[in-house]
Formats: structure tokens, sequence, C-alpha cells
């Protein structure tokens, strides 16, 4: 047993077929027996987050489900979580990389691209910080620069946003695209400055929508960047 209990769910995608998606029973499911989570500095409250579906995922599902295909456009989708945006965007053919620092996001990926009929995709271990000098280069690690990054409800902590700006300016080509789907957490200020000093123009764009049957509302804004 893996120590912690999972379910399956079917995840509405506007504009995509659904997904099937194999997550976390609930955010009561803490297991890292070896300690590879508590090495990547992720305690016992943040461990099952990355294995929940998220409001803000979807609405970044979605967003890359309306988007027109570019050929040759890498895209790169930090944080990943569960991967909704990924396995879309992965469905319609997009050159996707799927990143995140939790010991398991690749075992959870990998289930579901089998369960949605999938074929594998290009997954890398997604550290903001950058490491210290002398370290030995983690081949795993995120390498190389995309024209689309992307992610969902990633400036949930203060210092968020500069490791963010900083990690994206490692890893976006000279003409790039920044989207960041953020459910109003107000920590956005040090990330805005870190891209404009990257030499990104941004804006926003309100995401709100009304509650529909069993769907809650959502109230958040897609934080876009281009240079």
């Amino acid at each position: 047993m893996p120590g912690y209990q999972v379910k399956q769910e079917r995840i509405a995608v506007t504009g995509a077929p659904d997904l099937l998606i194999r997550s976390l029973l609930d955010r009561q499911q803490f297991s890292d027996p070896l300690g590879l989570a508590e090495r990547a500095g992720i305690g016992s409250a943040e461990w099952p987050l990355f294995g929940l579906p998220w409001a803000s995922g979807v609405q970044l599902a979605v967003r890359l489900a309306a988007r027109t295909l570019r050929p040759g456009e890498r895209v790169l989708e930090m944080g990943c979580g569960l991967a909704l945006a990924s396995l879309v965007g992965h469905r319609r053919g997009i050159d996707m990389t799927a990143s995140d620092k939790h010991p398991l996001t690749a075992l959870f990926l990998a289930h579901n691209l089998q369960l949605n009929g999938l074929r594998p995709m290009a997954y890398r271990h997604g550290e903001w910080a950058s490491p210290p000098a002398g370290a030995p280069v983690d081949a795993g690690a995120v390498q190389g620069r995309y024209d689309l990054l992307i992610g969902s409800d990633l400036l949930y902590e203060r210092g968020s946003g500069a490791l963010l700006s900083a990690f994206i300016g490692r890893h976006a080509k000279p003409a790039a695209e920044v989207w960041i789907v953020d459910p109003d957490r107000g920590n956005r200020p040090a990330f805005k400055r870190g891209l404009q000093a990257l030499g990104f123009e941004l804006h926003e764009e309100r995401m709100d929508r009304p509650a529909a049957g069993e769907r809650p509302a959502y109230k958040g804004r897609l934080l876009c960047g281009r240079r």
C-alpha cells in the first residue's frame, strides 16, 4: 500500500474533452516514508496539495484549450500538481513539459496519461530556487528555454513571487509569454516587478465566473506577460 488514499473523478474542461483524473482522496493524506518530500522542503500540511484538483488549475486548462496551435512552440507548466493544463495541451499536440518539485507528481502524471489514453509526455523536476554554486547538475531538472510558461495558484507564499520570476528568467526564450492564473491571493506585486525587470509587458484579465449547477463560483485573474 502506498500509505495514502486516492480517488478517480471526471473533470470537465470547457473547450476540451473531459479528463479522467486520479487524485488524492482529500487534504488529510500524507506519506513520506523516505523523507523525499521533507528534503524538498515540503511539510505535511503542503504534502497533499499537489494531488488535489484546484479551480485555478481547471481555469488554466480551459485557457490552454482555447490557444491557437503554433507549430514548434514549447510550453512549460510550472508547479503543475495534477497537470490538468499539461494533459489538455499534450492531447492537442502541443510540445508540453510538466514540472513540479513534489516527489509523487511524476507518478500521478504517468497514471493519468494512461487513464486518458495519452502517450507519455515530458516531465522535469521543477525547483524554482537556483542551485547552490558548485552543486552537481540535476539531470532531471527543468532545462532549456520555452516559448510559453504557465502555472496556476503559484503565488501562495510571500516569497514565491521573486523565486518564480527568477526561474522564468532562466527558462523563457527572448521572445516568450507567461500565463499565471491567480485566485486573488495578494502576493502578486513582487512577481510582477520581477517579470517587468526581465522585460515583460504585463496585463491582467479577470476570470470570474458565477456558480452553475454543481460548479462553484470562481474569482481570480490571469496574469499575462509578453516580451
